[in-house]
């Protein structure tokens, strides 16, 4: 990039519904590595922008799910991804997300994971959420869905809240735990896991510059 030359500024905040393979908890946020039974990471993870701009690009109201699959941990790479809109996105929204959502306009945690992986495909589709708290679904029509709820108290059955504090954390830095199930096949993946992680957070993210 030449002096002269400035990245395009970006914000997001929103609130993020994360699925993956791993054990509840996802030790990947804060040891590195994955706590799934082969040691690769498989996530469905939806993003729903309240307030968001890409340079003149509002992208307030926008949804957004990927579909990522690692084989490894997330920083070995060698990912793929898949990305879900819903059909009223337009062709400038798409293009700002690939591109922050892909590194290409700097800003954490995009800056680091849209190294690890290679995007197989984009599919429009309804994306809906019903439900409220920890227990909700996620879905995306013809693609997938996510399912979480929270964790059991092992005597009374009753809901028992756990949160994991990250002030450090570049995704998130307060995540609500449970457990999910979650499955999706698209552009050649195919995830489906059950009673593993679920974590709902609150993102604010942007540009570095």
């Amino acid at each position: 990039m030449s002096m002269t030359e400035q990245k395009t500024a970006w914000r997001l905040r929103g609130r993020g519904y994360e699925f993956c393979n791993c054990a509840p908890g996802c030790t990947c946020n804060f040891s590195g590595f994955p706590s799934s039974s082969d040691g690769s990471c498989k996530a469905f993870v939806g993003n729903f922008i309240d307030e968001g701009r890409c340079g003149d690009v509002d992208l307030s109201g926008v949804k957004a799910i990927a579909i990522i699959d690692w084989p490894k941990a997330i920083h070995d790479g060698g990912g793929k991804a898949v990305f879900v809109v819903e059909p009223a996105t337009t062709d400038e929204q798409v293009d700002c997300l690939a591109k922050i959502y892909t590194g290409q306009l700097g800003g954490n945690p995009w800056a680091i994971l849209g190294t690890t992986f290679e995007v197989a495909g984009l599919v429009k589709a309804a994306i809906t959420l019903e439900g409220s708290g920890l227990a909700l679904t996620l879905s995306a029509d013809g693609v997938g869905q996510g399912t979480g709820d929270t964790f059991k108290n092992p005597v009374t059955g009753e809901p028992h809240q756990a949160q994991i504090v990250l002030p450090d954390g570049f995704i998130w830095q307060k995540g609500e735990c449970g457990v999910g199930t979650f499955s999706a096949q698209a552009e050649g993946l195919d995830l489906s896991f059950q009673d593993s992680n679920w974590i709902y957070y609150e993102f604010d993210w942007a540009d570095d510059r």
